[in-house]
């Protein structure tokens, strides 16, 4: 079943969707910083024959408002919750990857009456880490842009799947760019460069699965933390995949989150393919 683009506007801001259609219990899917809603299509096009999945270009992001005037994480929350109104996402489940998580995350602890459960991969409520935005903010800088290809985009965005899920974000206008803005980006990690967020950890009350690469960001003593502060979550780690687990092992990913959603937010009579 290939995606159509849906719109939402919430505040001017112009959000780009991929609905995958369906009719079962939605799936709302968030990408992470400086990436694009196409990197959840493998997944997308495994669940959705049986839920109703939607991944979103967020703000800055792909499709979506290019430069849009706020980006703190209250407008990243405030996005999602309007396109769970706007699209008639009854009781979604939220699944994000890095930023992307952190945005469910937050949604999750912002409205609990309003998500049926939650994964996050490679995400956490972390911080404070005062020196994320130059770390990102140099990364970004690192980037010879314009790409002469895509191919040669993939190739220095880490090659295989990760540098071809990456590349597969810029657009083509006198070689390939990205689809976002570098200080829109930077700007975006003001708030976790600041502060941690375990009391919206602690405000969660959905099922709750957390997804790590063995080489990624998320230290064990978060994990560790994570669980110690909300017992009923549960967590996996994908052994030799980094952060971008999504991109690097898809078929582990699919499984795992597929498992979740069967003891979570299958539909009734439904039998796992």
């Amino acid at each position: 079943m290939p995606w159509f683009e849906r719109i939402v506007t919430r505040s001017g801001v112009r959000l780009s969707c991929r609905d995958w259609g369906g009719c079962g219990p939605p799936v709302v899917l968030l990408h992470g910083l400086a990436g694009h809603a196409g990197e959840w299509d493998t997944l997308a096009r495994a669940l959705s024959p049986r839920f109703r999945v939607v991944a979103v270009d967020q703000r800055g992001h792909g499709a979506s408002e290019r430069f849009p005037r706020e980006v703190s994480r209250a407008a990243y929350v405030a996005d999602v919750i309007a396109v769970i109104d706007q699209l008639d996402l009854h009781l979604p489940v939220l699944a994000g990857q890095s930023l992307g998580g952190h945005t469910a995350m937050l949604t999750a602890a912002a409205r609990p009456h309003l998500v049926r459960a939650l994964v996050l991969v490679e995400a956490g409520p972390g911080g404070p880490n005062p020196n994320v935005q130059a770390e990102i903010g140099g990364w970004l800088d690192a980037w010879p842009t314009p790409f002469p290809s895509r191919e040669a985009a993939a190739a220095f965005l880490g090659g295989g799947l990760v540098g071809e899920g990456w590349a597969a974000g810029l657009e083509e206008h006198d070689g390939w760019w990205p689809r976002f803005d570098r200080d829109l980006m930077v700007a975006s990690l003001a708030e976790i460069a600041q502060r941690s967020f375990w009391d919206e950890w602690g405000r969660i009350t959905c099922p709750v699965l957390t997804v790590l690469g063995q080489s990624g960001i998320i230290s064990p003593q978060e994990s560790e933390t994570m669980l110690r502060r909300l017992p009923g979550a549960t967590t996996a780690t994908v052994p030799g995949a980094g952060h971008d687990v999504h991109l690097e092992r898809p078929d582990v990913l699919r499984h795992l989150i597929q498992e979740f959603l069967d003891e979570n937010a299958a539909p009734r009579g439904s039998a796992t393919p």
